[in-house]
């Protein structure tokens, strides 16, 4: 092979496959160990393919010599192999050991090489840095998420002011549902059509969401078809789009579910995209009767001190309930921890509380209490017996009312046969599919498919979390007390 021959290969593989790809031809070519070794093998950088600080004995103790005396190539004569050294930048050196007699072409090939090697591996650096720095932003967004779902504003604010651009308040919440690759392009769009006001993170429970916090526009609320929601949906034939009504910064949480819900509906329709329906809202049905309520039973856990200081404190085991009532196993994802850890600090919380959690009407009471104590604040010091039950809580008369508006529409004309009794046994088998197919006489799949049609009905998702089986099942108990 001629040396012109030699040197196109070098470009080619340099060019079109990379740093690790152009070592291992130069070491089949010349019959040895070839690699990239560095004089300081603590360097932060580390791409694929290369050794830094690692590689035979003579490869390094020649860099080291070459650095020392400011040499830019170099070779290293022992009894059966020779080391042949090229300066690549200020540190790292191109060095091949070979068996003696080495090649005749093997000096200059290697210096031929030399220069294409140093430019891939910098440009695979330069992408790697960016692949690091378009990581640690992600994670920075998901954690800015993470501070608004447990009501630390003031937090939220401080990191998101370094991202850019500051959070909306007040604002709309979309959710949109596409394919991994397009979320970049669903962003860039966002951008665009709001000026550069939307903030944007990728979801960290669903690979296919991407969450937007958009500033409210009073012309876009007025309008029947939300322009924003519709253009995201035209992204791909299989886009969807869920928003939630106006709310303040501090209501995220519950926005996220809105969207949430709102994304079930959007499936469903033309469209692809929905607003969420209007109705009332739990937390403010009950506020005034239940904060008390909500305070004594969640106090156990806001007063929490963990006997170890690696152990969780009380708001971060407030956190994980938070994120399994919300998303269930898929809360490991959003806590970035392992399911055991998730599991034990679940028996924990139990513990605390007094609770079953594998029991909706527990989940359901302390999903309810989460909402009425928003941001973990300390409640009063009252023992639950002066704040009452959750059933004194829901026979106030402004949460019977909630309920039968809640419920109206499974008795509606527009009603599938069978709708209220179909919920009724799914939410008395704790919303476990199988027990209430068996109760209801049909298969799990007929099961899925009839609250699938009430899915579109309440216009609520309840097959997949964030689910409204809470609300569901708070709502068919404070009727039976209301008679």
């Amino acid at each position: 092979m001629s040396r012109s021959d030699d040197v196109l290969k070098v470009h080619r593989l340099a060019h079109t496959v990379g740093s690790a790809a152009l070592l291992g031809w130069l070491a089949t070519r010349l019959g040895g160990w070839v690699g990239v070794v560095d004089a300081e093998p603590a360097s932060p950088e580390r791409v694929p393919g290369t050794a830094p600080g690692q590689g035979p004995e003579p490869a390094l103790r020649g860099a080291a010599e070459m650095r020392a005396r400011g040499l830019s190539s170099a070779v290293l004569e022992g009894e059966t192999s020779a080391t042949l050294l090229f300066a690549l930048d200020e540190r790292r050196a191109l060095a091949a050991v070979l068996e003696r007699p080495q090649p005749p072409e093997a000096a200059t090939l290697l210096a031929d090489s030399a220069v294409p090697l140093a430019l891939v591996l910098r440009a695979e650096e330069a992408a790697l840095r960016e692949e690091r720095a378009g990581l640690a932003e992600a994670r920075a967004r998901e954690a800015v998420l993470h501070l608004l779902m447990n009501g630390r504003l003031s937090t939220a604010h401080q990191v998101a002011g370094a991202l850019g651009p500051s959070l909306p308040d007040p604002m709309r919440m979309y959710v949109v549902e596409c394919r991994t690759g397009q979320r970049a392009e669903v962003a860039r769009l966002c951008a665009e059509l709001t000026g550069g006001r939307a903030w944007t993170v990728r979801c960290p429970v669903y690979a296919r969401h991407l969450i937007v916090l958009v500033p409210d526009d009073p012309a876009a609320a007025s309008a029947e078809v939300d322009p924003l929601a519709g253009a995201l949906a035209g992204v791909a034939r299989d886009a969807v789009v869920g928003v939630s009504a106006r709310v303040g910064l501090r209501e995220a949480p519950a926005a996220y579910t809105q969207a949430f819900h709102a994304l079930a509906v959007a499936r469903g329709r033309g469209e692809r995209h929905a607003r969420f329906g209007p109705g009332p809202e739990l937390a403010l049905a009950a506020h005034g009767a239940g904060a008390g309520w909500a305070g004594a039973l969640l106090a156990p856990l806001h007063t929490y001190e963990p006997r170890r200081a690696q152990d969780p404190g009380a708001q971060e085991l407030r956190a994980t309930v938070h994120a399994w009532l919300n998303f269930t196993s898929h809360a490991t994802r959003l806590l970035k921890i392992h399911r055991n850890t998730l599991a034990g600090r679940l028996r924990l919380a139990e513990g605390l509380l007094g609770l079953d959690l594998a029991r909706l009407a527990d989940q359901s009471a302390l999903s309810l209490a989460l909402r009425l104590t928003p941001g973990g604040s300390a409640p009063n010091a009252s023992g639950r017996s002066g704040a009452g039950s959750l059933d004194e809580v829901l026979g106030d008369p402004r949460l019977t009312d909630w309920a039968r508006a809640h419920l109206r529409p499974l008795a509606g004309p527009d009603a599938p046969p069978g709708a209220r009794v179909t919920v009724r046994v799914w939410l008395d088998h704790d919303a476990q599919l199988g027990p209430a197919a068996a109760t209801l006489g049909i298969s799990v799949p007929g099961a899925r498919k009839r609250l699938a049609r009430v899915e579109a009905l309440l216009e609520r998702s309840l097959l997949q979390s964030p689910s409204a089986r809470h609300d569901l099942w708070l709502a068919h108990r404070a009727e039976e007390l209301a008679g």
